[in-house]
């Protein structure tokens, strides 16, 4: 890859999970009653025919893994489950007794910290709980994350036996410098296992969740254990580029300092490295960061323009509506977000007071859903368009010059009302979307709030 282009582009940058992004959320125009508002709104117009997702954070870990930049409560003891399910289950509760029917479930995620800390008794009565007051989609996916180290036999079946047929599990990377550092010692016979296990019960989609950009980490070490990787033919795989963002509060990136990572062109190799061994595998390049097997619905999503993004990462379909549980757990309505409040015991007093433990949001101007609407065509399909009177805000000069600068680096190709992001461009896909974040181009930080673009 080109230096001078990773040199100028490589700047912090947002991963557009959302937009506008969390730091530019505007409390003003947010209250609980705005939100909740946005919510029956969005249930209205899609319940009946879509149904909605539903993203369920349990934040417990044993032990701190140094890479992570997710909420988590490091802990060894598991009488922590039973109470927190209980909260989890009031704060559902709270949302089917304020909508006006059922809700039809087509997505349900259980993310971390580590969904396999719990017992697989303890979620079966987590997940029945929640399926009591709801309805199924015809065509659901519920899906999870399982740590390799304390991912059982029990807990695959438990979880398939309720539906689910996706799981991914974090790998990172299988080089032991690199596990010291990042303090994630996983043999490769524990990934190899649990993923045996998976495909013989009957999951039709395992993935797996590698890293480029870690402390210490080389090319030898992204081509080993991609090599690892082919050996277990995962159906579908997260190749994301690690995001040091240490200055973040209770942020455990610790143990290493940035003397220790390779610098921006040497993560970039590292990237192009892993996608080519990726696509003589007979992976294709989903997004960014991902990458699945024809096979998979990841990649079937991408073929029928069906690929979505949202809080949950890439999904396969979209929903109007998606609801967080849990602590930290981000909701949205399509029309606004709302995010958790982030202690555990601030948590459970919220939801045992009887209220929605949402701590600040934002309601999308007509503005920002423009501007949505743009950005997640870029992250999904590395494409957009828009009519004269869709572009109308008076940065639009601004939006235009930077996309002209972009099209003479090579990055994308612009026609009368539309663009596409070219191959050499996809690497860059974060910075094509900054160029249209009025937010963050009206406010530029102060400090450092994102991770690096390369």
């Amino acid at each position: 890859m080109n230096r001078s282009l990773i040199d100028k582009y490589n700047v912090a940058g947002p991963r557009y999970t959302s937009y506008p992004t969390v730091p530019y959320w505007v409390d003003d125009t947010f209250s609980m009653k705005a939100w909740k508002d946005s919510l029956l709104k969005s249930f209205a117009e899609s319940n009946e025919e879509e149904g909605l997702s539903l993203y369920i954070h349990l934040p417990f870990c044993e032990s701190l893994c140094t890479f992570c930049g997710c909420h988590k409560r490091i802990t060894k003891q598991h009488s922590v489950e039973i109470p927190y399910i209980n909260a989890v289950v009031k704060e559902w509760d709270l949302y089917c007794d304020l909508l006006p029917s059922k809700p039809k479930i087509k997505e349900m995620h259980f993310g971390g910290g580590t969904p396999t800390f719990f017992s697989p008794t303890h979620l079966n009565l987590l997940i029945n709980c929640i399926l009591r007051r709801a309805t199924l989609a015809d065509d659901y996916e519920f899906s999870f994350e399982g740590h390799p180290n304390n991912t059982t036999e029990q807990h695959l079946q438990t979880f398939y036996d309720l539906g689910f047929r996706r799981v991914s599990f974090g790998v990172q990377d299988y080089n032991e410098t690199v596990q010291k550092a990042i303090h994630r010692i996983q043999p490769f016979e524990n990934v190899k296992r649990v993923t045996e296990q998976a495909k013989a019960i009957g999951y039709n989609s395992v993935g797996h969740d590698l890293i480029f950009g870690l402390p210490f980490q080389t090319e030898a070490h992204v081509k080993e254990t991609i090599a690892k990787t082919k050996e277990l033919k995962p159906d579908r795989i997260a190749f994301y580029s690690y995001a040091h963002v240490p200055w973040i509060k209770g942020n455990g990136q610790r143990g290493f300092d940035e003397s220790n990572l390779p610098s921006g062109e040497a993560k970039r190799q590292q990237y192009e490295l892993g996608k080519t061994l990726l696509f003589e595998a007979g992976y294709h390049e989903i997004g960014m960061d991902h990458f699945a097997l024809e096979s998979d619905s990841l990649y079937q999503s991408m073929i029928t323009n069906q690929l979505h993004r949202n809080f949950m990462g890439y999904t396969a379909s979209k929903t109007k509506a998606m609801i967080g549980l849990g602590v930290s757990a981000i909701s949205d309505s399509w029309f606004g977000f709302a995010q958790n409040v982030k202690n555990v015991e601030d948590y459970y007093h919220l939801v045992n007071e009887g209220i929605i433990p949402v701590v600040k949001g934002h309601i999308l101007n007509a503005e920002d859903l423009i501007i949505r609407k743009h950005i997640l065509n870029l992250m999904c399909h590395f494409e957009t368009s828009w009519t004269p009177d869709d572009l109308y805000f008076e940065e639009l000069p601004e939006i235009l010059e930077h996309l002209k600068e972009m099209e003479q680096d090579g990055l994308l190709v612009r026609g009368e009302g539309q663009l596409t992001i070219t191959e050499k461009g996809k690497p860059f896909v974060r910075n094509v979307c900054m160029a249209f974040d009025l937010h963050l181009k009206r406010r530029t930080p102060e400090r450092q709030l994102f991770s690096m673009t390369v």
